[in-house]
């Protein structure tokens, strides 16, 4: 597993990493028996979406509400000259505890193959982009063909902490493909 670690406070660097992920020259998750994902914050708990749905890593910045929709539309905003529209991912997954800490709210916007349409989801935190090889997920008892989750599996987190021993944490891979499919329609 590598992680690469991710200062929040600054966007470049984030933006950074997410393109030079992007490149040609790096590596798919397909075929090579690994991983990467976006590791985001809600409420108190790790989530994850596959990094090659993702195109960048925004500030929150005022979004316009629209109205009559659901509580999960936050609404749009003007991203570069695209109307984008933004998803409150907590909200979606009813999602109620509340971050813990700092909280700098971030919009991940998705990459133009999960829909035509620019797509914005609104997260607590941004935590890292992280590789992992396929013995550090769980893809059996949770994935979205099997239940209503959206779940495409749990990942075991290692993490060292200087001293100690190897401490774990769980990450649920969300399967974000088909959260949006399934809301496409209210967009």
């Amino acid at each position: 597993m590598a992680t690469f670690s991710v200062d929040t406070s600054n966007e470049e660097i984030l933006e950074e990493q997410i393109a030079t992920a992007h490149s040609p020259s790096r590596f798919r998750n397909k075929g090579t028996g690994t991983i990467q994902v976006v590791e985001f914050i809600l409420g108190n708990d790790l989530f994850a979406i596959d990094l090659f749905d993702t195109r960048e890593v925004i500030t929150q910045t005022d979004v316009t509400p629209i109205p009559n929709t659901p509580q999960y539309l936050r609404g749009i905003i003007d991203l570069r000259g695209m109307i984008t529209t933004i998803i409150d991912l907590k909200d979606l997954m009813h999602i109620t505890t509340e971050a813990s800490g700092k909280k700098k709210s971030r919009v991940i916007v998705l990459d133009r193959s999960i829909t035509d349409k620019p797509i914005g989801i609104l997260v607590d935190d941004v935590f890292s982009v992280t590789t992992y090889g396929q013995e550090d997920i769980d893809k059996d008892t949770h994935s979205s063909t099997h239940s209503h989750r959206d779940i495409l599996g749990v990942i075991r987190k290692k993490t060292k902490v200087s001293g100690e021993k190897e401490k774990g944490g769980l990450v649920v891979w969300l399967d974000i493909r088909t959260m949006i499919g399934k809301i496409e329609s209210e967009l």
